[in-house]
């Protein structure tokens, strides 16, 4: 006896589908997904800047296009700043040094919570005088402000 296998043909699938398919835990597929989109933010961006500041041959037939690259800017380096890139600042020699004002250190952090730690590690709030009660009203049953209209 014959018998015959019936093949399916395989269904495409888009780049969710095999998103979802190689990556099981839901946590990394967001990751993943929002690893994607940041890269299509930053390459959008350096495309936007690089044409702000380069002149395209005439052959092209594409005006010049008269843009303020700032914005576009602030996104590129935001975006890079996800990725753990800094951008560089150029020193009045011709050097370029990484652009640290202002932030703290993995060791500086450390030595802050270790100390923090240590001074403080719970709260303690000591009321001498009682009894003590909150309220929102008075002792009329009032509040203690009256809304005046």
């Amino acid at each position: 006896m014959e018998t015959k296998e019936e093949k399916k043909p395989e269904e495409k699938k888009g780049f969710f589908k095999k998103l979802k398919e190689s990556v099981d835990d839901r946590e990394e597929q967001m990751m993943l997904l929002s690893t994607f989109v940041r890269l299509g933010i930053l390459i959008w961006s350096g495309g936007i800047l690089t044409l702000a500041y380069v002149k395209l041959p005439p052959a092209f037939n594409i005006p010049e296009q008269k843009l303020d690259p700032t914005f576009i800017a602030s996104v590129f380096t935001g975006v890079l700043a996800t990725f753990g890139i800094q951008t560089a600042r150029k020193n009045g020699d011709g050097t370029f040094r990484a652009n640290n004002s202002g932030s703290v250190s993995v060791s500086d952090m450390e030595r802050l919570i270790a100390v923090a730690s240590q001074t403080a590690p719970a709260q303690t709030i000591r009321i001498e005088q009682a009894p003590l009660t909150f309220t929102t009203r008075d002792d009329k049953g009032e509040p203690p402000v009256k809304p005046t209209l």
